[in-house]
């Protein structure tokens, strides 16, 4: 099938200089006789007009060049579409691309869209929002909100806002739903994640998986500042999926598991995050995977 490409930049993501992948793209994909076009991202997401643009102008594949919210943003509208979606990162934290072993090397990453297989991973829903790796209930998604309110991005600011933010932290009451059995907790975050990234090679879920048809979710209870540090430390490093939470439940610090669907009642309107992306809290959240998802190119 003779190839179609449609590069989104985003103007915004990152640091990186935008003028060199300009000139990367225009120059490696030219050279490979492929068409394309390249298009800025939409600052509201909004991206419906790629279903007819693809059907009317034979596109084989769409590139993201941004971070997690646009991947987010694009692959929403493209579930069950017949169309394979590649990434060069340019955002702040990357986990998805990270977690596909895409490399975060521009020169790389474009390489890749030229030499790389399309394969089905895995997405989930929060609600009725589509989310491709990663979703967070307080702390993580107050940082989220506090860094995109001060609209300068980069790993570095983002590190500033996390130091800043864990002081100021405070815990969050929720009711869990998970295979019919609810429990109660009080926790400074709740991240339900398809990969195995919280970005930026923080792996916080670090037995997940783009394919296996589950959510991995950690919940970081209630506890002491500098023990709370040492917990997400040891969850990093070597966090263990439990499989029966709910005899372990008050034993552990950290909660980690694995679920194709839960619910979770956010007691106190915790903040949330969406793929990194601050978004509208409410007051009960219906997770649910979506096995396959949409194609990815990956190494």
């Amino acid at each position: 099938m003779t190839r179609k490409i449609i590069y989104f930049i985003n103007p915004i993501a990152g640091t990186k200089g935008k003028e060199r992948l300009l000139k990367l793209i225009r120059e490696k994909t030219s050279s490979r006789s492929i068409s394309f076009e390249i298009i800025n991202t939409n600052p509201e997401g909004d991206y419906f007009f790629l279903k007819e643009k693809i059907e009317n102008e034979n596109i084989t594949d769409i590139v993201i060049c941004g971070g997690d919210g646009t991947v987010s943003q694009v692959a929403a509208v493209l579930i069950d579409e017949p169309i394979s979606i590649g990434i060069i990162p340019m955002g702040s934290g990357n986990g998805l691309a990270l977690a596909a072993k895409i490399p975060t090397n521009t020169a790389k990453a474009l390489e890749l869209i030229f030499t790389g297989k399309a394969a089905y991973i895995d997405s989930f829903f929060i609600n009725t929002t589509f989310s491709c790796m990663l979703c967070g209930l307080g702390f993580d998604a107050q940082v989220a909100h506090d860094f995109a309110a001060k609209g300068k991005r980069g790993l570095y600011n983002y590190t500033k806002q996390t130091i800043s933010n864990f002081f100021s932290a405070r815990p969050y009451s929720f009711d869990i739903v998970n295979k019919g059995k609810s429990f109660n907790t009080t926790a400074y975050f709740i991240s339900i994640a398809n990969s195995n990234q919280f970005g930026n090679q923080v792996t916080i879920a670090p037995q997940a998986s783009l394919t296996d048809g589950l959510l991995d979710v950690v919940i970081v209870k209630k506890m002491s500042k500098l023990k709370m540090l040492w917990a997400i430390l040891m969850q990093i490093r070597n966090g263990q999926v439990d499989e029966h939470i709910e005899k372990t439940y008050h034993s552990k610090d950290v909660l980690y598991f694995q679920t194709p669907r839960l619910i979770v009642h956010n007691l106190e309107n915790a903040p949330v995050h969406i793929d990194g992306d601050p978004a509208d809290t409410v007051r009960k959240f219906s997770i649910q995977v979506i096995p396959q998802a949409f194609k990815l190119i990956q190494p």
